[in-house]
Order: C-alpha cells, then structure tokens, then sequence
C-alpha cells in the first residue's frame, strides 16, 4: 500500500483547493480550537480509568484504524458495535483538511450499528499506544472515547471506542451526497487528501467482508461524478 503520506491519486479525481464555503445550515468549520497537552493528558487519563493495568486493551477502529493502525497488536478481530453507526460527521482541520479547507473524517453516530476491527493491544504497551493514539485522534477533542462491548466471532469483548461528540462545532450532519463529494474531492491534510482515507476505508472494510452500503454509494460518486 503507497505511503498515506505520499498518495498518488489521479488527477481527475482531485480537485483543485477553491475558498471553502459551508452551507448555511451547518456549523462553521473554520472554528477551531486545538486541545492543550494538558487537556490531551486529562482526557487520555479519564479514560485510563477504564482500563486495568496489568490487562491487555482492545480497541476498535472503524474509519482509518481499519487500514492503518500505526500500532502493535497481538490480535485482531472482527467486531460489531451496537447502538452506533458510521458517519462522515467531523470536520478534519489537520489530518485531512485545513482550517480554510476542512475535510471529512468518520465519527460513530447513535444509533444503528457499525462493524470494524478490534486489536488487541498487550498490556506493556499499552500507556504508549494510547499517548500516540490520542495525539492522532484527539488533536481537538471531538470525539468521546467510551468502552464498550464489541462482538466478535469468538465473545464479546470491551473495547476502546471513539464516539462522535455532538456538543462540539466539529459535527456536521445531514450532509447531501454532492455535498460530501465536493468537500472530499478538495480536502487535503497532514496525513493526505481527503478522498484517500474514504477510499481506502472503503477498500479495507471491503477486504475485510464489511460492507456499508452508504459509504459504498458514496465511493462511486467519488469517483464517477462529476465535481460540483
């Protein structure tokens, strides 16, 4: 797989960066504010409290954790979470877009369900795979990082699960279709364009046997549509 850094997509599929305008009835996504390290900490904290030292962690992954984890495990399964579906519902200011040009990145909404990956994470390491995962997904706070089961072929396990924090100006919804496309094709951040992380989510979760009907629709127009 090419370095997600360094993607290599076809230009027809790329649009060129244009002023960013969001729609009327969404939060603004040029608001930002990025947590402080000691508000990184306390999070990360607050969660550790869920976790027992000494044991082995799980975490599940649904949006890019499915095709690059960036961390060591000693298992991985398949795994279903109940109550909460995947959505493109969070404004990316740094891994896949800008302040001026923000991107989309998956979030777990209420509602429904969602299956991913859980790994697990042996217990040494797992005080420095959190560190690193929070800087990676916590960079301003957006989501709320729960334990919950996830069900797997072989019980349920409890994992580490990020949820979507609706209370924050990063969630948007009832996004349309050419809505979602424009802002994907245009986004591009520290970790690549934005229409990377959806197709390689999607092409992972469709190596994996999951399929997201919604995600896949989406995939096509991405790459057969017209740019609005």
């Amino acid at each position: 797989m090419p370095d997600p850094r360094h993607p290599k997509f076809p230009a027809s599929i790329v649009t060129q960066s244009q002023p960013f305008s969001p729609p009327g009835h969404i939060p603004n996504p040029h608001a930002f504010r990025r947590l402080t390290d000691d508000e990184r900490r306390a999070s990360l904290e607050d969660y550790l409290k869920h976790w027992q030292k000494g044991h082995d962690l799980w975490i599940f992954g649904y949006g890019s954790l499915v095709w690059r984890p960036e961390f060591d495990f000693i298992e991985q399964r398949l795994a279903l979470v109940r109550g909460y579906h995947r959505s493109l519902c969070l404004w990316s200011r740094i891994n896949r877009g800008t302040p001026e040009q923000p991107g989309l990145v998956f979030g777990l909404e209420n509602g429904g369900s969602c299956r991913g990956m859980v790994y697990r994470v042996a217990a040494k390491h797992v005080p420095d795979v959190l560190d690193e995962l929070w800087k990676r997904e916590m960079p301003s706070g957006a989501y709320v990082p729960r334990h919950l089961s996830c069900h797997t072929q072989h019980g349920a396990v409890g994992a580490l699960v990020f949820t979507m924090d609706k209370t924050k100006d990063s969630y948007v919804r009832d996004l349309q279709t050419h809505q979602l496309v424009d802002i994907v094709r245009r986004a591009h951040g520290t970790y690549g364009p934005c229409i990377e992380y959806v197709i390689e989510t999607n092409r992972a979760l469709k190596d994996a046997g999951i399929h997201d009907r919604k995600l896949d629709d989406l995939v096509r127009h991405l790459n057969g549509a017209a740019p609005s």
